[in-house]
């Protein structure tokens, strides 16, 4: 394995490569740019990188699907850390091309949303077309396959383009998540402010079977904070449920959430127990009365007792 080189979803000029470069680390290591997210993940499957950092959720369309379903399934790999990056777009053109001029417009599927408004103002009759990233359609601005692209400002200089129009968003403090993935292995120690990430299936189709599933986190307290459904790609109908919790597998509400779940699905995949971004320690909301591990502990300890005839 080369433990010297992070993949990310390129080409170069991405904000995958500029949340890349917010880690400490990613200054000594290659940055090798993928034409996919697939691509970019399978690399450290088959162990030609340490680590790849792919996008997997936007705070305007939600989660990124590729993303998502090369994580549940395919070969394991675990989710090592967690980047925000704020998100606004620039319009970027070859030079002297006016806005009078743009009648094709590129971008990533993920960023069509965000600017869907400003496209209807400023360029309604605008013909769009999805490109592999915001970077790789600035390539193909360069190349003349379209007249304009939906990519960061920062990627201007590297395809010979400017910057026509700046800080476009439709939604004001628009964010994008990214995380950094591995091979399988110890998850990092609680730092108190984490997140846990798993995928899990459906037994059966029956009333309340979703229900069940996130009963395990409500009763024990363990607040959820994404579920997506994704198809399994078995039949119409057919899920799996890719969720982030608050807390770590090591916290006993987290914990004794995934042996119940473990216990009623047939198949949970563990993604990863990971400091949550942007968090500071004393922002953290306290567990609630009976969920913390010192309840989990004493509520233990009682049990003993019973069966000692202590109680």
């Amino acid at each position: 394995m080369s433990a010297t080189r992070f993949t990310y979803l390129g080409p170069e000029g991405t904000f995958t490569e500029a949340a890349l470069r917010t880690l400490p680390e990613a200054a000594t290591r290659e940055l090798v740019p993928m034409v996919s997210v697939p691509a970019a993940l399978d690399a450290v499957r088959n162990g030609e990188a340490a680590a790849a950092l792919v996008p997997i959720e936007n705070s305007v369309e939600g989660g990124v699907t590729a993303t998502l379903d090369e994580l549940a399934s395919g070969e394991p790999l675990m989710i090592y850390r967690e980047v925000l990056l704020p998100i606004a777009f620039a319009l970027l053109v070859r030079p002297g091309t006016k806005l009078s001029d743009v009648k094709t417009v590129t971008g990533h599927p993920v960023a069509q949303p965000q600017v869907r408004n400003w496209l209807r103002t400023h360029l309604p009759d605008a013909v769009w077309e999805s490109a592999a990233s915001n970077a790789d359609g600035a390539r193909l601005v360069q190349e003349g396959r379209f007249d304009a692209a939906f990519a960061g400002e920062f990627a201007a200089a590297t395809y010979g383009l400017e910057a026509l129009v700046t800080e476009i968003h439709d939604a004001q403090n628009a964010e994008t998540r990214f995380v950094l993935v591995g091979r399988p292995a110890r998850p990092a120690a609680p730092t108190g402010a984490d997140k846990t990430s798993v995928v899990l299936w459906l037994g059966d189709d029956h009333p309340g079977a979703l229900l069940e599933l996130l009963q395990e986190f409500a009763v024990r307290g363990v607040n959820l904070m994404l579920i997506q459904s994704r198809p399994t790609g078995e039949g119409i109908g057919n899920y799996c449920f890719a969720v982030d919790a608050e807390g770590h597998i090591s916290d006993r509400r987290v914990s004794e959430a995934l042996m119940g779940l473990r216990r009623t699905c047939p198949q949970i995949r563990f993604l990863g127990s990971y400091p949550r971004a942007g968090v500071a320690l004393s922002e953290v909301r306290a567990a609630r009365p009976g969920t913390s591990d010192g309840d989990f502990t004493e509520a233990s300890d009682w049990l003993a007792r019973c069966l000692d005839g202590r109680a």
